[in-house]
Formats: C-alpha cells, structure tokens, sequence
C-alpha cells in the first residue's frame, strides 16, 4: 500500500507540474499574439473576438421576399455610405450600356460587343431592384416561370408571340419551351439532335448557344445532363440573357463580333445555333473559325434555320433560293475547309463534327489560304481580335488519337484528372497537386454548410465562383438544383479554366476591374477566394464589391476567403452597402491568418424618389 500511495503522489506531482507548465505556455503565446507580431497579430484577435464560433447568430440565409409578401417599402432608413442609384438604373449593365453603345461602329457588331466606361463615368451607388421584387421561383418551376416584377419588359411577348418564346400572363411570364425553330417545343428538338448526337450518354457536357433568346435549350438540355452556355447581345428586346438568369440558366451578354469569345480553346463538346442571325458565311469564314477553336476535337456543331432547309422554307424567310443556295454553299466550303465532317441534314437542321486531330485531313491543313493561328495565343483571349486563322490542335502520334486527350464521360470527368493535368499543360500543377485541391475544397465545402444549412438545398441555384482556381469549389457543389460560373479572372498567373472545362463544368474569363457581362440581380450566391489579395493596387476595393452588389439578388449570399488584413477592408466597405456580414475563422483554427467572411445582401427596391 506505501508503494502504491508513493507511485499516486507522484502522478499528482508531475500533473500539477504539465499543467502549470502548459498554463505558462498558453499565457505567454496569448501574450505575444497581442503584442502584434508573428500570425497572431492584433488584426486577428480582434477577428477571433468578433467570431467566438462558427455559428453566425445574425445571418439569415432564408429568403422572405415572395410575391405573395412583398413589404410596402424598404423597412430601412440608415443611412448608408453608398446611397441608391436613381430608379433608371435598375438595369443598368454597365460595359454593354446602350447609349455609349451607340457611339461605336457597326461594322462587325462591335457597338454590341464591350465597352466599360471610364474611371470617371463609373456609378458609385447601389443599383436598386425594381419595385415589387420576388424571390425567383425555385427550380425546376423557375424553368418555366418568372416573376413580372422582377423583369418588367414586355416587349418580346409581342415580338416573338407566335414563336412561342415567352408569353405575359398576369404577374408572371411563362415560357413554353418553344422557340424560332422549335415551334413544337425544346424536347423534340433535342430528340431529334440526340438521333444523331451522343447527348444523353455524358460524352456531350458542355454546350455553347450562340444567339440564344431566352435560352429555352440550355433549359431543356439540363435533363439530359448537358450545361449549356448560352449567350446573347443586349439589344431592343431588352431582356433575353436577362430571362435565362431568371429563369436558373446559365447565361451572359455577348456577341460573336470582332473579338475573341472569353473561353479558351477546345473546350465545348457541342456548339449550336438556331437561327442566331450570326452572318456565318461572311468575313472569310472567321465565325466559323472562332467555333472551330472553342469546339473539342470530335465536338459538333449544329446549325439550324437560314440557310438550312432553304429548298422548303425559302418562302417564309422572304428570300430567293439563289441567295439561300449561295450561302449554304460558303458555309459548306467553310466546313471543308476546317476539315468538318457533315453528318446530317434533316428538317432544317445541319450537324458537321469536327476532326479529332490535325493528322485527320493535312491536305486542309496546308491549305495556302488559310493561315494557321500562333499557338502562343491560344488562352490569350481577353479584348483580343479575331482572326481569319485555323488554330492548331496539340500534335498527335496517329489519326484515331484525340488531340489534347480523351475525356472521360460525364460525371466520371469531374473528378478525373484532366488530360491538361496529366499532359503538363499546367505550369504548376501535377495529378498530384490536383488532387489536393479537391480535398481541400470539400473540406471548405463541408465547413461552409455548417454556417450556411442551405447552400445545396436549392435556395442558391445561380452560383458564382470568382476566381475559380482549377473549379474544385463548383466541382464539390455540383448538383442538379444549382450550377456555378467559375470565372478566372484576366490577371491570374495560370489559366487554368480548360481544365476546369475539361471536368465538364463551365467558366469565362473576366477581368473584375471592370463590369460582368450580365444583367442585375442574376446570381444568389457569390463566391471569392483570395480574389481581394490578387488585385490589390490592380484597382479599389469598392469597384469589385459594388459589381458583386450588382449582379446579387436581394438576400443573395456571399462568402469571402482571404487574408485577416483584406477582410477587415472589405467588411468595412460591404457594412455600406446594405450588406450584413460576419467574421469567421479558418477551419484550420483561429490561428490560421486566412480568414472567412460571410454576408447577406438586404431586401431593399426601388422607390419613387429612389430613396
């Protein structure tokens, strides 16, 4: 019993010892962290002392705006740094604004391609929703209906009444599915392409529809697991990229004009066009070319209307067989060229599929009068011209290879590695590295649904990811109730938005310096990872987060990762535009500087005197 009462007195001992010694320890690092070096300065204890957990009390994700009730007025009367726009500016876009548009030639489109204002023409305000504003239907309702009152434009329920686009029915806008070209609705039309193209098979993921209206294909080719990027040019209808947005569609302004689309090359498994009124046989075939370049080796293009099926429509499209024959001849002799393969012709609807490598036809390829692209350029797209060129695709050991790398079918290519990854595309990144990434983002992915319950309920279904990284944020997230934009911004180092593509997910470039080429109020969720970091002294703060305030719905989220010291900036600036905002820690612990903050944009419209 001695022996045992010893060997009890000398466990408490050395306890009360570890225990003092930790306490000193503990006290002394306190210490040291408030004293403003190392990690652990000030800035971050002030930030742990504002966060405590990660449960965030005072932000509330749900939403409480439907129409049914909707408050008589804003319920706010702080006094805000930023004040409201005037009421005109509830659409307002700032780099496809219509009368600085107007300004520029026509030649080519170009007054419908961008341009962003000067430094001094820029709205320092809060671009107000329209009065009345709703939450937008949940999906898969919002496919077919939208509020009224969230996009009071009726101009193309008149314009395209009887080609069934978009009808007015009260407070809601119902779309039937219809269009130019399928007057008997999207669902056949797909049908008809899936005779011919392997859409519902996952070998066809990424689609781009240019000239898109309200975008009623990439809605219907969402039940075929196919995400369609669509876009169309703000012109007199007002609203068609608006709609898409609305409705849960993936969509933004553009136009195929006289610069390059903001995607990299070979990215799309189908690119389509349904009487898009782009003149495909003009200007040396370069439109065509442009296709050609963001099309996959082996993708398809689909092009339907004018001049397609001329022999039996030419009546109703008020123009004579020679000129229709004559057009469909060029674009003929533009496909040959490209070394396209037709594949199909039937009621009005023409599928060419393009080579699957350069070896495939080099007859077409030494073609003296077409010049090859500089592979130098190939990312290289921002604001940069287009050219009657052919771009090159990656050299191959034999004609049956598929340059660049086979993907694999669809979802299996989400989390695949990349051929851009295993070929050494990527300066930076190994198989290795990109599996890291996937790890870490389902952990902050994971880390995220505990404060926010609703991020994969459906309540955010248009998702921004604004500087993208290799899409393993969009990649964790993926469901059928939300789809993300991975943006890589113009300055990034590496682009890596082909592999990002080639996971079957979809993307642009973007400099955040300037506008988005989307209407107001399209995105419910922002997401930003060390986007802050990247363009400090690039341009102010209050640019970049006045855009996200622009393109985020009313209660629409945002969640920012970066350092402690560009938080606190950018919470000050956020707390003046009507949004709420919490400080939280790392994942990592309270140590780690990297530091999240997550805000929820107010209810507020527009009123009479925009007050």
């Amino acid at each position: 019993m001695a022996r045992s009462l010893t060997e009890s007195r000398t466990r408490t001992t050395v306890f009360v010892v570890v225990v003092f010694g930790l306490c000193s320890f503990f006290y002394l690092l306190g210490v040291w962290q408030r004293s403003g070096f190392g990690r652990g300065d000030s800035i971050a204890g002030v930030v742990n002392e504002q966060t405590k957990c990660v449960v965030l009390p005072n932000l509330n994700f749900e939403t409480h705006h439907s129409a049914s009730d909707l408050p008589n007025d804003t319920g706010s009367t702080e006094v805000k740094a930023f004040k409201p726009c005037d009421a005109q500016y509830t659409d307002y876009t700032p780099c496809e604004e219509q009368k600085r548009a107007m300004t520029f030639p026509r030649d080519n489109m170009i007054y419908r391609e961008r341009h962003c204002p000067p430094e001094k023409e820029k709205l320092y305000c809060l671009v107000p929703a329209p009065k009345d504003y709703a939450v937008p239907f949940p999906w898969p309702k919002s496919r077919d209906y939208v509020h009224y009152a969230n996009i009071p434009h009726k101009s193309l329920t008149v314009e395209k009444a009887i080609q069934n686009w978009v009808h007015y029915e009260g407070k809601v806008f119902r779309f039937p599915g219809g269009g130019t070209q399928f007057p008997e609705g999207a669902d056949k039309y797909i049908d008809h392409l899936a005779s011919v193209i392997p859409i519902t098979n996952g070998k066809v993921r990424t689609a781009l529809d240019t000239g898109c209206g309200v975008a009623s294909l990439g809605a219907y080719l969402l039940k075929k697991n196919v995400l369609t990027m669509s876009f169309a040019p703000r012109d007199n209808h007002e609203a068609q990229v608006q709609f898409a947005l609305e409705r849960g569609v993936p969509a933004y302004i553009g136009v195929l004009g006289s610069i390059k689309l903001p995607f990299p090359s070979r990215v799309f498994d189908m690119a389509h066009c349904s009487r898009c009124l782009i003149p495909w046989s003009g200007n040396d075939g370069m439109y065509m070319m442009e296709v050609d370049r963001v099309l996959r080796p082996g993708g398809y293009w689909v092009l339907s209307g004018p001049p397609i099926g001329w022999k039996i429509h030419y009546k109703g499209w008020q123009r004579t067989k020679d000129d229709l024959q004559n057009e469909q001849r060029k674009i003929e002799q533009f496909a040959e060229l490209l070394c396209w393969n037709k594949i199909s012709e039937k009621d009005g609807i023409a599928i060419w599929r393009k080579r699957l490598n350069d070896k495939s036809c080099p007859m077409k390829q030494e073609n003296p009068k077409v010049s090859k692209c500089e592979l130098a350029y190939d990312n290289d797209v921002w604001y940069k011209k287009m050219e009657v060129c052919v771009t090159p695709l990656p050299e191959v050991k034999s004609v049956t290879e598929v340059a660049g790398g086979q993907l694999e079918p669809f979802p299996q290519r989400l989390n695949a590695a990349p051929p851009r990854i295993t070929h050494g595309s990527v300066p930076g990144f190994s198989v290795q590295s990109y599996q890291e990434d996937n790890k870490h983002w389902q952990k902050h992915i994971n880390a995220y649904k505990k404060i926010n319950h609703l991020l994969d309920t459906g309540r955010f279904r248009n998702i921004m990811d604004m500087n993208a990284g290799l899409g393993s944020f969009a990649a964790a997230l993926e469901s059928t109730k939300l789809w993300v934009m991975n943006v890589i911004p113009t300055i990034a180092d590496t682009s890596t938005l082909g592999v990002i593509y080639e996971r079957g997910l979809i993307g642009m470039y973007h400099d955040w310096c300037e506008g988005f080429s989307t209407y107001p109020r399209t995105y419910d969720l922002i997401h930003a990872n060390a986007l802050f970091s990247l363009y400090e002294n690039k341009c102010k703060l209050e640019d970049i987060l006045l855009e996200m305030d622009r393109i985020l719905r009313p209660e629409g989220a945002v969640i920012i990762r970066d350092k402690v010291d560009v938080l606190v900036k950018v919470e000050k600036i956020a707390n003046a535009m009507k949004w709420q905002t919490r400080l939280a820690d790392h994942e990592g612990g309270p140590h780690v500087p990297e530091k999240i903050l997550f805000a929820v944009k107010e209810y507020w419209v527009v009123e009479s005197k925009s007050s």
